[in-house]
């Protein structure tokens, strides 16, 4: 029976520790130079409606490096553009794919997608979620801590995709999460919901804040994203006002757990969510972080292929 990967909770506490353990030993093959071509004569699809860095390449070198081939599509380049429905394509690319990837905006989107489609869907982001990213940076903890569970993660920032990703992963890992976000940019209410739900079963701890500072409290890892995402370029001046205050900077990561790593989610706009300083000094595990979508992903396409 075909599996999709549209939230974190498609995969379970065991699955999840499962795919980072994958992760960390295709990661280590890939740095002696072997091969792990286990995907060979396999096709995946890459539908990208948004823009990427680091999610199209990762992905696509990811693909690559298991063997097989990726097709990289767009909306406005396929028949969905032109009024194709979403049910009608998803069944075409059964036929030819084994599974598809698709970043783009609505979230219902990608659930139409996967509902009529009878190969795997990775959600590779939506303006809802972003699950790929959060275990991804999963990996990154567990190689710098040790562990996931009990370590504190202290979120700055809108209460976007990835803080809604992050606080499912962290209820379901038993992460300790502080979400601090200004007055009328916090979370989804149902997602909270949902995580809180998810928490009481593992004994993670979740809490919305309004102050940085209170959030940073013994926190092991200070985490930041984009104050404006993709499709909120008109909300620009007003975001920098409301957050105000919201930089991870020098003197705020003084006040977390000595030792306390920095990640960012990137592409960083420094100077605002995040310092330079902070961004290029020696708790910055940023580019640990990016690095470690490739074998993440690829850890997560062996589990729903193979």
């Amino acid at each position: 029976m075909k599996r999709d990967f549209l939230r974190i909770p498609d995969f379970s506490r065991d699955e999840v520790a499962g795919i980072l353990e994958t992760a960390a030993r295709l990661k280590k093959e890939r740095k002696e130079g072997k091969p792990h071509r286990l995907l060979e004569g396999k096709s995946v699809g890459m539908l990208f409606n948004k823009s990427s860095t680091r999610t199209r390449i990762s992905f696509e070198v990811g693909i690559y490096q298991l063997g097989a081939q990726a097709v990289v599509l767009s909306g406005d380049k396929i028949q969905m553009g032109r009024g194709e429905t979403r049910p009608d394509t998803a069944k075409v690319f059964s036929r030819y794919l084994d599974a598809l990837v698709i970043r783009t905006y609505a979230h219902e989107e990608v659930e139409e997608l996967a509902k009529s489609a009878d190969i795997p869907v990775i959600n590779a982001l939506t303006d809802m979620y972003h699950p790929c990213q959060i275990l991804s940076d999963m990996l990154t903890i567990v190689e710098k801590r040790g562990k996931l569970d009990g370590v504190k993660v202290a979120y700055i920032g809108d209460g976007n995709n990835v803080a809604h990703s992050w606080l499912l992963g962290s209820a379901l890992m038993g992460i300790n999460l502080s979400v601090a976000c200004p007055e009328g940019y916090e979370p989804d209410k149902q997602v909270v919901a949902e995580a809180n739900a998810l928490a009481e079963k593992s004994g993670a701890s979740l809490e919305i804040v309004r102050d940085p500072s209170v959030a940073v409290k013994d926190a092991d890892v200070l985490y930041t994203d984009t104050w404006v995402s993709m499709g909120q370029d008109e909300e620009t001046e007003t975001r920098r006002k409301a957050f105000a205050g919201f930089t991870i900077d020098s003197a705020l990561a003084g006040k977390a757990r000595p030792g306390a790593m920095v990640m960012h989610c990137l592409p960083a706009h420094r100077g605002e969510e995040i310092t330079s300083e902070v961004m290029d000094g020696p708790a910055s595990v940023v580019w640990d972080q990016a690095e470690n979508r490739l074998h993440t992903q690829k850890a997560i396409m062996l589990k729903l292929l193979l």
